[in-house]
C-alpha cells in the first residue's frame, strides 16, 4: 500500500482501482501498546479491523518500505500534505464533499452530517484532524527556516512575559481586596454560604502566593543544580494549590452539614444588610469575571490556573449570593444547602486538577495525534537520508513532552553528516511548542533488541 502510515490511527486512502469493499491489512507491532482496533475506509463502507499482535525478539521498524531492486528503501511521505489532502477530499463521499468550502476545507462539522454512521463520522473527523496537524508542521517548518530572532521579536517576547507577570500581580492584589470585602459581608450577613465564598477568597490568596512562588522559582535556575530546568515546579505548585482548595471544600461541607443536622436556622438579615451583601458579592463577581477574561487567553499554564480560579470564584460568588438571599427570604436551610453544593463542586473540580497534573509527572504517553505529528516532522526533516524510522516516542514530564526518536541511517554515512542530521532533527523537534526536550538516536540497523528496559529499573522489593 503506497500510502503514508503513521504511528497509530493510520491515514489511509485506498486507490480507486480497489474492487473489494474492505481494505485488508495485517499489522505487526512489537512492544507497542497500540489500540486494539481501527477503522479502515473504502469507497463502499467502513469496517472495523482488529490488529493482530505479534511479539518477536527483535524490533520491527515503525515505518519501512521495500522494492524489487533493494531490500530497504527510504520511507516516503505521499509527496506532500497537499497531495494527501487532495486524495483524501477526492475520495470523500458526495454527501460530505458537496458541503466542503474549497477555500477552507477544514471548516466543516462532520458530526452534523446526515447519512453517516457514528463510526464513519469518527473516522473522517480523525483524518481531518490528522491532515490539519500535518499542515501545521509544514507551516511551522517554513516559518522556522526563515525565522531569525531579531530585536523586534525579542521585544515582543519580553512584552508577553511582562503581560503574564502583570496578570499574576493583578490577580494577587484583586484577591487581597476581595478578601477584605467578603470578610465584611460575612460578618454583616452571618450566611454560611457567603462564609464558604469568603474562605475560598482566603484560599485564593494563599494559592496565589504558591503560584507566584512557583513562577519565581522557575525563573531563577541554577543549571548545575537543575540541569534540565525547573519546569516541573509548575505542575507541583498547581497540585498543592488544588489540594488545598479541595481540602477547604471538604471543611465547608462538614460545617454546612453540621448546621443542617443541628437544625439551627441563622438570623434574618435586615434590608441594609441585604443591600451591602448584594453590592459586595456582585462587585466581587464582576471583578473576577473581568480577571477571568483577561487571564484565560495566556499561554502560560500558571496564568491559566489563575484564570480557572477566577472562573470558579464567579460560580461560587453567584451561588453563594443566591443561597444567602433565598435562605433569608424563604427557608433557612437553603443557605447551608447552597454551601454544601459549593463544597461538592469545589472538591470535584480541584480533585480533577490534582489528578490531571499528577498524571503529567508520571510519564504518560502522548496521544496518537501528537505522535503522528512528530512522525511526520521526522520524515519531513530527514527525508533525504533517513532509511527507516524505528521509534517515535513522546511522554509527559511536566507540562510538556519529552520526545525520543530512533532513526536508521546508511551504514557508510560519515559521522559528521550523521551528527548534523541528528542535531538538526533534535533542534527542530524542540522548537515545537509542546516539546520540552528531544533525544535523537542514530543507528545503522533496526534488527536488535530494545536499548532500554523499564523492568531493569524496578526495585527488587516491589
Amino acid at each position: 500500500i503506497n500510502n503514508f502510515i503513521s504511528y497509530n490511527n493510520l491515514l489511509i486512502n485506498p486507490k480507486n482501482q480497489l474492487n473489494s469493499s474492505y481494505l485488508p491489512i495485517k499489522l505487526v507491532f512489537v512492544d507497542n501498546p497500540l489500540s486494539s482496533s481501527l477503522f479502515i475506509i473504502s469507497k463502499q463502507k467502513i469496517s472495523s479491523v482488529y490488529i493482530e499482535m505479534e511479539v518477536n525478539s527483535t524490533k520491527t521498524p515503525l515505518l519501512w518500505s521495500k522494492d524489487h531492486e533493494a531490500e530497504i528503501q527510504k520511507p516516503k511521505v505521499a509527496s506532500n500534505v497537499s497531495t494527501m489532502k487532495s486524495n483524501f477530499f477526492t475520495d470523500l463521499p458526495h454527501k460530505l464533499r458537496s458541503k466542503i468550502d474549497p477555500e477552507d476545507p477544514y471548516d466543516i462539522d462532520i458530526s452534523k452530517a446526515v447519512g453517516l454512521k457514528k463510526d464513519e463520522k469518527d473516522y473522517y473527523e480523525r483524518q481531518l484532524a490528522t491532515l490539519k496537524s500535518f499542515e501545521e508542521v509544514e507551516s511551522f517548518v517554513a516559518r522556522s527556516e526563515k525565522y531569525v530572532m531579531d530585536e523586534q521579536s525579542q521585544v515582543e517576547d519580553q512584552a508577553e512575559r511582562a503581560a503574564q507577570e502583570r496578570a499574576m500581580q493583578i490577580s494577587n492584589w484583586a484577591n487581597i481586596f476581595l478578601l477584605a470585602l467578603k470578610i465584611y459581608a460575612t460578618i454583616k450577613s452571618g450566611s454560611i454560604a457567603v462564609a464558604a465564598s469568603t474562605l475560598d477568597s482566603l484560599l485564593d490568596l494563599m494559592a496565589g502566593g504558591i503560584l507566584w512562588f512557583t513562577h519565581l522559582s522557575m525563573k531563577n535556575i541554577n543549571i548545575y543544580k537543575y540541569p534540565i530546568g525547573k519546569l516541573r515546579v509548575q505542575p507541583v505548585g498547581i497540585i498543592i494549590f488544588a489540594a488545598v482548595m479541595a481540602t477547604l471544600g471538604f471543611q465547608v461541607l462538614l460545617e454546612a452539614a453540621e448546621q443542617l443536622i443541628k437544625n439551627e436556622p441563622s438570623e434574618k438579615m435586615s434590608h441594609d444588610q441585604l443591600v451591602w451583601l448584594c453590592s459586595i458579592m456582585l462587585s466581587a463577581t464582576v471583578i473576577k469575571l473581568v480577571l477571568w477574561i483577561y487571564c484565560r487567553s495566556s499561554r502560560n499554564h500558571i496564568v491559566r490556573a489563575y484564570a480557572k480560579d477566577h472562573y470558579f470564584d464567579v460560580v461560587t460568588n453567584v451561588l453563594g449570593l443566591v443561597a444567602a438571599v433565598l435562605g433569608n427570604a424563604f427557608y433557612w436551610w437553603i443557605d447551608p444547602a447552597g454551601a454544601i453544593v459549593l463544597a461538592i463542586y469545589t472538591i470535584i473540580n480541584w480533585s480533577g486538577t490534582v489528578m490531571e497534573n499528577a498524571v503529567s509527572l508520571i510519564g504518560q504517553s502522548a496521544p496518537p495525534e501528537v505522535l503522528q505529528k512528530l512522525t511526520y516532522l521526522v520524515l519531513r526533516q530527514g527525508a533525504d537520508n533517513i532509511k527507516r524510522v524505528d521509534t517515535v516516542r513522546a511522554y509527559t514530564f511536566g507540562v510538556l513532552y519529552f520526545v525520543e526518536v530512533d532513526i536508521e541511517l546508511p551504514e557508510d554515512l560519515p559521522l559528521k553528516e550523521a551528527h548534523a542530521i541528528g542535531e538538526s532533527l533534535q533542534i527542530k523537534l524542540e522548537e515545537l511548542p509542546e516539546v520540552e526536550r528531544a533525544f535523537v538516536h542514530l543507528d545503522f540497523e533496526c534488527h536488535h533488541k530494545p536499548e532500554h528496559s523499564i523492568f531493569s529499573t524496578i526495585p527488587n522489593d516491589l
